[in-house]
């Protein structure tokens, strides 16, 4: 809950102050200016990015290979793009240190590390129920994940 407090409440109250703060500096007319400007050169530099990252994912499928690492860079791009598309400091920031390959290597290892630390810890499970062929990353409503299949 304070997570989502925290990405509906109070990233858009800062980006709001901030873009004031902005205004006041270089004027309402250069803020508008650079928001459309953020906005489009992050949807480009998104856009020429995630074209990569298809051909890779495409060569590395026709290989036989799996392609995990692009897949990640993918979701990052994509994630940057629409970022980038919001008006915001912040956003951008982070819209563009996501297009930085350097960047992205740094937070795949962070959310591999957390992602292993919840397998480990018994908080995420994966099961698949062979009727449906669906999976379920999260306790039922009762708080128990559904049995394994065999």
């Amino acid at each position: 809950m304070v997570k989502l407090l925290m990405l509906f409440i109070v990233v858009p109250a800062t980006e709001l102050v901030l873009l004031i703060e902005v205004g006041r500096q270089i004027g309402t007319i250069n803020t508008l200016l650079l928001i459309v400007a953020t906005g489009v050169l992050g949807a480009s530099l998104a856009g020429r990015q995630g074209v990569g990252v298809v051909r890779k994912i495409q060569t590395e499928m026709a290989s036989g290979h799996l392609p995990g690492d692009a897949i990640f860079d993918g979701l990052l791009i994509l994630i940057a793009g629409i970022v980038l598309m919001t008006p915001g400091i912040l956003t951008d920031i982070a819209g563009f240190l996501c297009l930085i390959p350097a960047m992205r290597r740094a937070i795949k290892a962070i959310i591999i590390r957390r992602m292993e630390a919840a397998v480990q810890g018994g908080s995420f499970r994966v099961v698949v129920d062979q009727r449906t062929r669906q999976a379920a990353t999260r306790p039922s409503d009762d708080g128990q994940f559904p049995p394994l299949s065999s």
